[in-house]
């Protein structure tokens, strides 16, 4: 197998790299509870989306005796 003939420097490599990221998910704020939600999703707190109820939502269960 071919080998390179030089080594390849650590900026290149990281300019390569440079979009290799995390990012923060972008959020919005439900219309209807004000609650962050993702946007062009059912918020899942209320269960609204697009100003109307969609889904409907379970309280969470209570762990304990």
């Amino acid at each position: 197998m071919a080998l390179p003939k030089r080594k390849y420097a650590k900026a290149r490599q990281g300019k390569r790299r440079s979009h290799i990221k995390a990012h923060v998910p972008a959020l919005d704020s439900c219309p209807q509870c004000h609650s962050p939600k993702l946007p062009h999703h059912v918020c899942p707190v209320c269960g609204s989306y697009n100003e109307r109820k969609v889904i409907d939502v379970k309280a969470p269960k209570k762990k304990g005796p």
